[in-house]
């Protein structure tokens, strides 16, 4: 009788375990409140290699708090060597209707936001420690300062991960 739960354990760690193997770098940080336009979420990491291709993702989970059908972030790459590229993204987090994208069948949404790694191959260029640094930039029409608080974002992440082959 006892092999029974043993076997169950071991097969959930198996499936876990292959879900999370492409996977070189996979964070979350939580938003206590509402997201600071001032707040950065900032992760450093080791490049996993300079030879072989990676997909870099922004990823967020919302609630239905947030009330806008797209999201604007700035992000910051800073390179071992001293190399910074930033670039203004924008996502698109709500059909027309309103329904938060995202996946997940409770009030929260997760969303998986290419960073790199779309259109074309992206190769990390130098070995070390590299940082980066991702800000929400939204605003709201007729306001040139921006949203200061923002609503709905409960968990802001970063990941790694092998292309699939």
């Amino acid at each position: 009788m006892q092999s029974k739960p043993l076997f169950w354990i071991l097969f959930l760690a198996f499936v876990a375990f292959s879900c999370q193997q492409n996977k070189q770098f996979d964070r979350y940080t939580s938003i206590p409140d509402r997201w600071d336009k001032q707040q950065s979420i900032d992760y450093s990491f080791i490049a996993p290699d300079t030879i072989n291709p990676y997909n870099l993702f922004v990823k967020l989970r919302t609630t239905h708090a947030y009330k806008f059908s797209n999201l604007f972030l700035v992000v910051e790459l800073n390179y071992p060597n001293g190399k910074v590229t930033k670039d203004t993204m924008e996502y698109l987090m709500a059909k027309p209707n309103g329904e938060l994208l995202g996946s997940g069948f409770t009030s929260i949404k997760e969303h998986k936001l290419w960073l790199k790694g779309y259109d074309m191959p992206f190769v990390f260029t130098e070995q070390g420690v590299y940082n980066i640094q991702i800000q929400h930039a939204m605003r709201q029409r007729g306001n040139p300062n921006g949203v200061a608080q923002l609503d709905g974002i409960i968990d802001v992440g970063f990941s790694i991960e092998s292309p699939n082959k």
